[in-house]
């Protein structure tokens, strides 16, 4: 699939590089979800399967809220991107979990105040990493960099979720790291 072509304004905005996502540099975002390099969990199924709890609650049950589970078929971004808006959840956490080996590109800002590019930081995973987003976390809506499928973990309800919020001046996402 071609990748989606950035916007006619993405000449223009603070430039915004990826840092390889790690558990530590994204713990104020959320949590990282990847396979353990070396295996601490727990056995299972008769010893023929290790058992990783990897967060312990998502969260979504905040004004009658209930887990539910998407698939959202991604088509790849073009990069530069224009990083126009940013969006959060403060009721619950968004999971992102890639269906194979498939990048992606977590623009984040902390929860509170909405952000402006200064405030935004933003992570490329390896293809094999997932991300939960913590809740009231300021975030962009998902941008593939290969495209694919990808599990979504998120809040439903009768009161939608999500607050939008626009930047007054757009950052230029690029895809190679700083």
């Amino acid at each position: 699939m071609k990748p989606l072509s950035p916007s006619a304004s993405s000449a223009q905005g603070a430039p915004l590089r990826p840092r390889p996502l790690s558990a530590e540099d994204f713990a104020p975002y959320g949590t990282v979800i990847e396979a353990p390099a070396q295996g601490h969990g727990r056995l299972i199924n008769n010893g023929t399967t290790e058992r990783f709890d990897v967060v312990d609650d998502l969260q979504l049950g905040a004004a009658g809220g209930r887990a539910t589970l998407a698939l959202f078929r991604a088509q790849a971004r073009g990069f530069p991107h224009s990083v126009t808006e940013m969006e959060r959840h403060g009721l619950g956490s968004q999971t992102f979990i890639p269906l194979g080996v498939l990048r992606f590109i977590v623009v984040v800002a902390r929860a509170g105040d909405a952000p402006g590019p200064a405030d935004l930081a933003a992570f490329l995973t390896d293809g094999r990493q997932g991300v939960t987003l913590a809740p009231g976390t300021w975030h962009h809506a998902l941008l593939a960099v290969d495209a694919g499928d990808f599990a979504v973990i998120e809040r439903a309800a009768a009161q939608v979720d999500c607050e939008v919020h626009m930047l007054a001046t757009p950052a230029l996402l690029h895809q190679q790291p700083a």
